[in-house]
């Protein structure tokens, strides 16, 4: 069961109406005892319906999950597809230069917050989840896999576990290499990465980037699963592909 409606969203250019999908597992309505973990993702309108996706093809997220009998709440929020790229704005943690489509201001911390306070609030109060770190998790691919990422180490405390699908690691690399470095991680942090070996020549350096990365956060005591996958793109139709693996992972033996 999908449940859909619409938000007041302080968007980069103002306050703005954004769809938001809430997905409750096959069992939800006929164990009302249960409470469930929360899937967080971003780019929302390309999670479930393949007539709301940006570009016609979806995560299928919600098939896969009745499938598999998942015990697991997932809740997104549509981005803003805007002409003028305000989706890099709200998806950067930091500011960075592009050298075809400009400067951009990082508005990802204020994108967090939002998400933090207001959206996973309304969640927990309306829904039966498990609000505690352990069962809160986020994911997102492109932009919104760098803001998995970077929600995964900057608010830690609320998130225990993270995917970031082919997440764009060329934004300010420098500024989130020293993110991981500094990160003061609790004990059990999970994340699922991965990119594919078809996308591998989108940007300059991005193996050696993707490779650094893992290393760091190896080195910082994350319990990472990393993938390259064989023939993957930079599309919906890749990244659906991938949710056993993605699912496996935020679920694996969680208490």
């Amino acid at each position: 069961m999908i449940k859909k409606w619409s938000v007041s969203y302080p968007a980069v250019g103002g306050t703005e109406q954004r769809r938001v999908y809430v997905y409750l597992p096959t069992m939800y309505q006929s164990q009302p005892d249960l409470r469930f973990p929360v899937l967080y993702m971003f780019d929302g309108q390309n999670v479930f319906f393949n007539e709301d996706a940006t570009y016609g093809k979806s995560w299928g997220m919600a098939d896969y999950l009745d499938y598999t009998d998942t015990p697991l709440i997932v809740a997104a929020v549509e981005c803003n597809p805007g002409v003028n790229n305000e989706r890099l704005v709200e998806y950067s943690p930091y500011r960075f230069d592009d050298p075809q489509y400009g400067h951009f201001e990082g508005k990802g911390q204020a994108t967090m917050n939002w998400y933090i306070h207001r959206f996973k609030s309304f969640v927990d109060r309306n829904f039966r989840t498990l609000p505690d770190r352990q069962h809160t998790f986020i994911g997102g691919s492109s932009m919104g896999g760098l803001m998995s990422l970077y929600a995964l180490m900057q608010y830690n405390d609320t998130f225990s576990r993270a995917a970031a699908l082919s997440p764009s690691l060329w934004v300010c690399p420098e500024k989130l290499e020293g993110l991981v470095s500094r990160a003061k991680l609790e004990p059990g942090t999970v994340l699922y990465m991965d990119y594919g070996s078809r996308e591998m020549g989108n940007h300059e350096g991005t193996r050696k980037g993707y490779t650094d990365m893992c290393d760091r956060l190896m080195s910082c005591g994350i319990h990472l699963t990393s993938r390259i996958v064989p023939g993957g793109t930079h599309s919906e139709a890749s990244w659906e592909k991938q949710l056993p693996f993605v699912i496996h992972t935020l679920m694996y033996e969680l208490e």
